[in-house]
């Protein structure tokens, strides 16, 4: 049974990374131990093989196309995402107007008034969530030249 130091050592013997001394320490007790011996070969013929291969080279025409994939959904990704902020802060601004006595009144609890807030914000949310969702899906409509 060979040592854990020496197996350890194994990369870094092929790797030619161990100093002067490790390498001879190494050495040495491959003379006298068969599985190492028989370990660094089969390391050996794996790294020969592995530093035959070749990455493919793909068409710069794939690159390309790759890339303006990314790019446009990233574009359009975040374009959405700023029509949404703009039409929710929008609404949420035209909402506090609607309601900004009721908001400004000292008389009314904060918790009343918290609760009407969040509930205001979030039937905005849903409702520009909801708007883009039918936007969306009335682009990929099925059923959308199908007649009775």
């Amino acid at each position: 049974m060979c040592e854990e130091k020496y197996r350890i050592k194994l990369a870094g013997y092929i790797d030619d990374e161990l100093s002067p001394d490790e390498r001879q320490e190494y050495e040495n007790h491959l003379e006298g131990c068969a599985e190492c011996r028989n370990e660094l070969e089969s390391f050996r013929k794996l790294k020969e093989v592995t530093g035959a291969m070749k990455y493919a080279d793909i068409p710069e025409q794939v690159w390309e196309g790759y890339w303006a994939g990314i790019y446009k959904r990233l574009e359009r990704g975040l374009g959405w995402i700023f029509i949404s902020i703009g039409i929710i802060l929008v609404l949420s601004f035209g909402g506090f107007h609607l309601c900004k006595d009721f908001f400004l009144n000292s008389d009314e609890p904060i918790l009343l008034k918290i609760g009407v807030g969040s509930g205001i914000v979030g039937f905005i949310i849903l409702f520009v969530s909801l708007l883009r969702e039918r936007l969306f899906a009335s682009k990929r409509d099925r059923y959308d030249e199908v007649t009775r």
